[in-house]
């Protein structure tokens, strides 16, 4: 027998779980209806919700470069981003091997004299700044939604979540990242505003698929499912994305197919701005 180690089971774990992921939700929607909607979307729409998408990496891959300078790892804006494109890459179509934090961290220590646990450091710090935010403005979307209400005990925990998040951040940051809290405030903003600028793009995928009269209600399932998507449990976070719109969808007793074609609409959108990694030289500051 084959002897396969940890990397190589996480994969499949991934393929898996993804495609258990899609067939329980193309069992509950119509699949006609939902490519229907994708192929009718509003191109103009969708080209701007990929424009902003993409605004929002530029954003973040100047946060990131932030934490670089602060640990003298100098590069360039353009090298950083050029870096940032190459982990989306990676992330998105290789979750099984090295990933895209790992691959930057790789090139950084070859050609930088710096701490590996440093660049960890900054990596997990910059994957906090953008999953806090991420997690108020979901809050605060599921307080003004026709989701609150439904589950009185959740609404109470989602409030108090809300107002706490950014200070037991801050406080996270004293107590394990103390040599960082100098660029706390910095790099919370640019993350929020990273956050804000995917809700835009989000809102030209709702437009471009028509479904402008429940806005709010799939905004708010877009940043829950952004959250679900955050952890490592399927390819790019296909499959538990639309697992959270069919579910989210059906509790308010709304039409999922409209859910489905969205999420799939960002996550082509996703793939398209990923795939520019694969065309970038690496290996020039």
């Amino acid at each position: 027998m084959v002897k396969l180690n940890k990397k190589s089971i996480k994969s499949i774990v991934k393929v898996l779980l993804t495609l258990t992921a899609l067939y329980v939700v193309f069992s509950k929607v119509d699949f006609s209806q939902v490519q229907s909607i994708i192929i009718n979307a509003n191109l103009w729409y969708l080209l701007l919700a990929l424009l902003f998408f993409n605004f929002s990496k530029i954003l973040s891959s100047i946060r990131l470069n932030i934490y670089f300078r602060h640990i003298a790892v100098k590069i360039s804006e353009i090298y950083a981003l050029k870096l940032y494109y190459i982990g989306m890459f990676y992330n998105l179509f290789l979750p099984g091997g090295i990933g895209g934090d790992g691959y930057k961290i790789y090139l950084l220590k070859k050609s930088h004299e710096v701490k590996v646990s440093k660049l960890i450091n900054i990596t997990l710090l910059d994957r906090l700044s953008g999953l806090i935010p991420l997690l108020f403005f979901a809050g605060l979307l599921f307080i003004a939604s026709e989701f609150y209400s439904h589950y009185p005990w959740l609404d109470y925990v989602i409030i108090i979540g809300v107002v706490l998040i950014f200070p037991l951040f801050y406080v996270l940051n004293l107590l394990m990242f103390k040599n960082y809290i100098s660029l706390f405030f910095k790099t919370t903003f640019l993350g929020s505003i990273v956050q804000l600028l995917q809700l835009v793009s989000a809102f030209f995928i709702v437009y471009a698929i028509g479904y402008e009269s429940n806005l709010l209600i799939f905004l708010t399932l877009f940043l829950l499912s952004s959250v679900v998507a955050v952890l490592p449990i399927s390819i790019g976070g296909i499959g538990v994305r639309e697992l959270t719109f069919v579910y989210g969808l059906t509790l308010l007793e709304l039409e999922a197919g409209g859910g489905v074609a969205f999420s799939l609409l960002f996550f082509l959108i996703t793939a398209l701005s990923s795939f520019v990694g694969i065309f970038l030289n690496e290996e020039r500051q």
